[in-house]
């Protein structure tokens, strides 16, 4: 049976961007520190089709968290900065026309557009009659295989209130941004049951895996 399973960079303090996020700041003053252990990896050069790279402890994790997933979910502001109707529909994403998915991807927003077929097997779905239906089509599209939660952090809040991820994978950076878009905010504290499964240490960052109940 398909799983929804959210893998995810946390800043210290509990964020996932930092504030102002932009066009020319996609993950807000700061935000970008929370990822910089992923950069070097050999696995991320391989994703942007580049050579090199390092391999190291975040390695096997980066790997395992790849498998088995067939359908990505993703609010509309990870998917890019424009608000309110699409315009044009120039906005494509901040991935170039090859996204490192390779998967259906469904972006939830309040308003309608056109799936977006891009190359490498990536299309944009958009959905915008809530998240129990963005997780009905992806899974669907997945055919059996796991869904991954991407973000950002409101629409990662909202599944987890809603009691639908089955598993949460969240590298933690020694990073403080003091503000930005929070992990779990707005949560009941009783509302989460979580059994740690892993927890790996790694250049820049500490992997921490749980299971919910």
């Amino acid at each position: 049976m398909s799983k929804l399973r959210l893998t995810i960079s946390m800043s210290l303090d509990g964020y996932v961007a930092g504030p102002n996020q932009s066009e020319e700041n996609p993950i807000g003053e700061g935000g970008l520190a929370v990822h910089e252990w992923f950069f070097p990896l050999k696995e991320f050069k391989e994703m942007h089709g580049d050579a090199g790279g390092v391999v190291n402890e975040s390695s096997p994790i980066v790997i395992e968290r790849r498998e088995n997933v067939g359908a990505t979910i993703m609010g509309r502001n990870m998917f890019g900065p424009i608000r309110g109707s699409w315009g044009d529909e120039s906005w494509r994403g901040w991935w170039g026309e090859d996204p490192p998915y390779h998967h259906p991807v469904f972006v939830l927003t309040h308003h309608a557009r056109a799936p977006l077929e891009m190359d490498g097997g990536t299309t944009f779905h958009f959905v915008t009659d809530g998240i129990e239906s963005a997780l009905a089509h992806a899974k669907a599209a997945a055919d059996g295989q796991d869904i991954w939660l991407a973000g950002g952090a409101e629409t990662v809040n909202q599944y987890l209130a809603a009691g639908l991820v089955d598993e949460i994978d969240v590298s933690i950076a020694p990073v403080i941004l003091g503000a930005g878009e929070r992990l779990f905010a707005g949560l009941n504290p009783n509302s989460l049951k979580l059994e740690q499964t892993r927890a790996v240490q790694a250049p820049g960052v500490t992997h921490i895996k749980y299971k919910l109940g």
